[in-house]
């Protein structure tokens, strides 16, 4: 039995909500406080990396910014500053050609806001070319003015040209640098914690070593005061009745339904149906439908209430387990998860994600002892032996939840290692390009 002779039907949705809810709440663990080495920020919240970003507004400016960045690394100036993670490009593809209002401006306003005032970033310059529909004067009228001690802002015409430009970019930041590395860790509660969950690549094994594992570390961090961020709605699909029965609220239970539905319209308008998913790859590691995929991506939510549902990028303040409207597609969806104020992504992957993100730093999970040695530069943990060995599910998320304190701390995960996470910041597009 494989793809070729299953079929998709679209699941019953007479949904029940709230049921049982008095025991998922006793669902949650009972642990003793813990802490993390993190940078408190003046808003209250806790970096686990110390970054300074560079934001184009629009893709007119994509350039300057990652000349910019490369030549101050080649240049050695930011291993002066042993508290200084790095710098980090934010381009994108959009910015203008937009519509100035709707659904479309608003979540690249989100994602561009969230990510300069990020609490794994220290100091942000913006860098527009100046006429472009998504200006930064308007950005800040939206949010106000929480943050902006940390960011500031040039354009490359009001600068006198590229070159000019990526110039200026440099001495801002060598000025910059001083003051973000006067930062320090320091003891912080984990309750400070927001988790991104995420799973890309799926396999056969990933609905029974790796997102369940995932799960338990998601309701450790819950039992701690933090926040754990499932994602991609298209890949809850079959399976959301499984979170409505956790919902903390009917309000909480109708906003998922209502971007459930939400995404049924999406896929039609756009020639699409719900089960375009799971990809070749997933197929081959031996999921059939979106159905079996579904399974196993509420799995990585473990078993909590659902405390809080959010649209793409919006800013995450709620406590527990929470959801967050995103596409399936990795990059996009830890994207809005980095915006809304996640500081650590841990990504599950049974056929192999070469995925990083900046400013979090990703922590991948492998499904299987046979991925963990064939890719042991991109792997951080191995659960294939929750199959191979015996060891129980709760042992492996206990260490999934302890190697994510000791990322928050400061240990580099692989995909930091390596250099990723530039080329990972894709904002959701939606609507007209003008």
């Amino acid at each position: 039995m494989h793809s070729h002779n299953c079929a998709f039907a679209n699941p019953r949705q007479d949904y029940a909500t709230r049921e049982g809810l008095e025991t998922v709440i006793k669902a949650i663990p009972k642990r003793a406080a813990l802490t993390f080495q993190g940078y408190g920020r003046a808003d209250g919240r806790v970096g686990t990396r110390n970054y300074i970003a560079l934001v184009a507004t629009v893709n007119c400016s994509a350039t300057v910014i990652k000349r910019a960045a490369a030549e101050l690394e080649l240049s050695g100036v930011i291993a002066q500053y042993a508290n200084v993670d790095g710098i980090v490009a934010l381009a994108h593809g959009t910015g203008c050609g937009m519509a100035a209002s709707g659904r479309g401006y608003d979540i690249l306003d989100r994602v561009l806001w969230g990510h300069a005032t990020h609490p794994n970033v220290g100091a942000t310059v913006f860098v527009g070319l100046g006429c472009e529909v998504m200006q930064i004067a308007r950005m800040q009228s939206h949010f106000g003015e929480a943050g902006t001690d940390r960011f500031h802002a040039l354009t490359i015409q009001a600068m006198g040209g590229t070159r000019a430009t990526i110039d200026a970019i440099k001495a801002h930041v060598l000025s910059l640098l001083p003051g973000v590395n006067q930062a320090r860790r320091t003891p912080h509660p984990m309750s400070a914690l927001r988790i991104a969950l995420q799973c890309g690549g799926s396999d056969g094994f990933s609905s029974i070593t790796a997102n369940p594992a995932l799960g338990v570390a998601s309701d450790l961090i819950v039992a701690q005061g933090g926040t754990a961020i499932l994602s991609e709605t298209p890949e809850i699909y079959g399976a959301e009745q499984l979170l409505l029965r956790r919902a903390s609220s009917a309000a909480v239970a109708q906003k998922l339904i209502a971007q459930i539905k939400w995404w049924e319209r999406y896929a039609a308008d756009n020639g699409g149906s719900m089960d375009n998913n799971p990809s070749p790859g997933n197929k081959q590691g031996g999921i059939t439908t979106i159905l079996e995929k579904s399974l196993g991506a509420v799995a990585k939510a473990g078993a909590t209430p659902l405390t809080a549902v959010y649209d793409y990028a919006e800013r995450v303040s709620t406590a527990g387990f929470v959801f967050m409207d995103t596409p399936g597609y990795d990059p996009v969806s830890a994207t809005g998860q980095i915006a809304g104020g996640a500081q650590i992504v841990v990504f599950t992957t049974g056929r192999g994600s070469a995925f990083g993100s900046k400013p979090s730093p990703t922590l991948k999970v492998a499904t299987s002892d046979k991925l963990f040695a064939q890719m042991p530069d991109d792997m951080d943990l191995n659960t294939g032996d929750i199959v191979s060995a015996g060891v129980s599910i709760a042992a492996k998320g206990q260490e999934i939840f302890d190697h994510i304190g000791a990322v928050a701390s400061g240990e580099v995960t692989k995909s930091e290692a390596l250099g990723l996470g530039d080329n990972e910041f894709v904002p959701w597009q939606i609507g007209a390009v003008m």
